[in-house]
């Protein structure tokens, strides 16, 4: 297993050196972080552990998000106290994630979220699956000064093929209630009918995340099939960097650290709103709670972008409470008005549209037929 390589996901890179006073960038409102932030969710008492390059702990944006770090490579003599990134790929997944606001550079999704860096990625970007699974047992186990745990893993890194031994222990990270986000790859063709696979992305227990391109369509280097469960923004994407510098990446690697942000911001609501931690199948269900769904192309399936816009009542999440607060008449006026949406989107659908209108309403239609069948289903349990 030691010889197996783990590479990084990512892509190439255009340094940008101005100080800005706290920029939201566009892939961050693209993403609705600031409809969190404005209801008081920032990420405050969430712990992510990002298993990469290491992170460059002294940069403005990241030192006092920093929780803790481990080495588990040879470089600075495998000194397990200096997790310092000597790539740059760590640190710009760490700043998408958590950089501060601060009144320097650039704000990420959960702004107050605290981060255990676990470097396993050297300066070429490399390491092993060995130190990778050493890495997510150590993250599993970890406890922080005041008893902290880590609730969220952030991997935007992969290996060829499937490993037995990094499958259980993914397997035993997510019974622990720890969610794993992962970057699903670059080696796509552009053709969401076609399967292209990454490990641990593959595994049907992580959260596999794609990217998308500026134009809001999927970008043609990322990895598709039916494992991929959210896309996210994944193109020129400004961040943290070493050197205390910013620079634009693009890959799935940068994709990925959206959907740990906004895990963050999640489990801060659901936490406050139900008393309670929710578990790795409830945060995910919520999580895909806050997605829009669009049909892309000729493709069969329709797939789900990050939203965190979204206005999704955690109260309601289950028919059994939904059916108790409205009586069979009040359903079948909502099932008639949902028929009428669907309708009139479908009367807004001509050979005028544009490509990007038709992708638009198609996606409005299935969205407004589905809620009409399940508006029906609901009257036949009433």
């Amino acid at each position: 297993m030691n010889d197996t390589l783990v590479k990084l996901i990512g892509s190439s890179s255009s340094f940008v050196k101005e100080k800005l006073k706290d920029e939201v960038t566009n892939n961050i409102s693209r993403i609705g972080a600031e409809h969190f932030w404005n209801q008081g969710y920032t990420g405050k008492g969430v712990v992510v552990a990002i298993i990469d390059t290491g992170c460059n702990y002294h940069h403005l944006d990241l030192k006092d998000r920093i929780i803790g770090g481990y080495n588990f490579t040879k470089e600075s003599n495998g000194e397990v106290t200096n997790f310092e990134d000597l790539n740059g790929h760590g640190t710009h997944v760490a700043g998408t994630i958590a950089a501060s606001v601060n009144d320097v550079g650039i704000v990420g999704v959960a702004p107050d979220v605290s981060l255990l860096i676990l470097k396993v990625l050297d300066y070429r970007g490399s390491g092993t699956v060995d130190s990778l699974v050493k890495a997510i047992e150590y993250a599993m186990n970890w406890t922080g000064p005041n008893n902290e745990r880590v609730n969220v893993l952030s991997l935007s890194l992969g290996i060829s093929s499937s490993n037995e031994i990094l499958h259980n222990t993914i397997k035993q990270t997510v019974s622990k209630n720890i969610a794993v986000v992962v970057a699903s790859g670059n080696e796509g063709d552009g053709d969401l009918s076609t399967d292209e696979y990454s490990y641990p992305a593959g595994y049907e227990e992580v959260i596999a995340v794609g990217a998308m391109d500026n134009n809001n369509e999927v970008a043609n280097f990322t990895n598709t099939n039916k494992e991929v469960d959210i896309y996210a923004p994944g193109v020129d994407i400004k961040s943290t960097y070493i050197n205390k510098d910013y620079a634009n990446l693009s890959g799935t690697s940068m994709a990925a650290p959206h959907v740990t942000g906004a895990l963050a911001l999640l489990i801060n609501k659901y936490e406050d709103l139900k008393n309670s931690k929710p578990n790795e199948s409830e945060l995910f269900e919520y999580l895909m709670q806050h997605t829009t769904k669009i049909q892309i192309g000729d493709y069969r399936e329709m797939i789900s972008i990050l939203n965190l816009s979204l206005d999704v009542s955690i109260e309601d999440d289950s028919n059994e409470q939904f059916e108790t607060k409205l009586d069979k008449s009040l359903l079948l006026k909502c099932f008639c008005e949902a028929r009428k949406t669907q309708a009139f989107f479908t009367q807004c659908l001509n050979e005028d549209s544009t490509e990007y209108e038709r992708k638009f309403l198609i996606s409005l239609i299935q969205e407004s037929a589905s809620t009409a069948m399940h508006i029906k289903n609901l009257c036949k349990t009433i």
